[in-house]
């Protein structure tokens, strides 16, 4: 017996600020900045509620089950982030390590030979604290992680002395050097 989450049976509550346009299979989530749109696969229905949407699936396959999930909890983020974009926060580590604003891009100071210059997507902002952490918004929740992982890739944290970028947050574990071993 396999045991599914039942994510997909939640109704999605709306903010007055949003407004969710459904025509068929096609759903546009707009705020007053952004909008995003979703095709839903042919077994989907949707229907709004008052000030909520509930999405509804054919049958119970585990495919659908899955799919339902999926595009259940694609609009609810979608929802959330046109209200409040979604962040993720990025932090440089390293002795004259740095990071600056150049337009709507940063120019990033790793120990390079260059400055490496990173342009954001569309619908991707970045901003600057300090002059070591980043600050990636945008409303898409999926885009913003992928736009943070590429930044975070330029400069990977070395895993011995923990130099590079990395989440806000997150914890490196350091690996012994050789001093640790001819000790031993």
């Amino acid at each position: 017996m396999v045991i599914m989450s039942k994510i997909g049976q939640k109704a999605i509550p709306l903010p007055t600020s949003i407004q969710v346009d459904i025509q068929g299979k096609m759903v546009t989530v707009k705020g007053l900045k952004d909008s995003m749109s979703f095709t839903l696969p042919k077994f989907l229905s949707i229907e709004k509620k008052d000030d909520t949407l509930v999405v509804k699936r054919d049958k119970d396959s585990s495919y659908q089950k899955a799919s339902h999930g999926l595009y259940r909890s694609l609009i609810a983020n979608a929802a959330r982030g046109i209200e409040k974009p979604w962040t993720r926060r990025l932090e440089i580590v390293g002795t004259g390590f740095n990071v600056k604003m150049q337009g709507t891009g940063v120019v990033l100071r790793l120990g390079f030979s260059h400055p490496v210059q990173f342009k954001p997507p569309a619908g991707i902002q970045l901003a600057t604290e300090e002059n070591n952490i980043i600050i990636v918004s945008g409303a898409d929740r999926q885009l913003v992680g992928q736009v943070a992982y590429q930044i975070k890739s330029i400069k990977k944290p070395d895993p011995y002395k923990g130099k590079g970028i990395r989440y806000q947050g997150e914890h490196i574990r350091l690996k012994p050097g050789k001093k640790v071993k001819t000790e031993a």
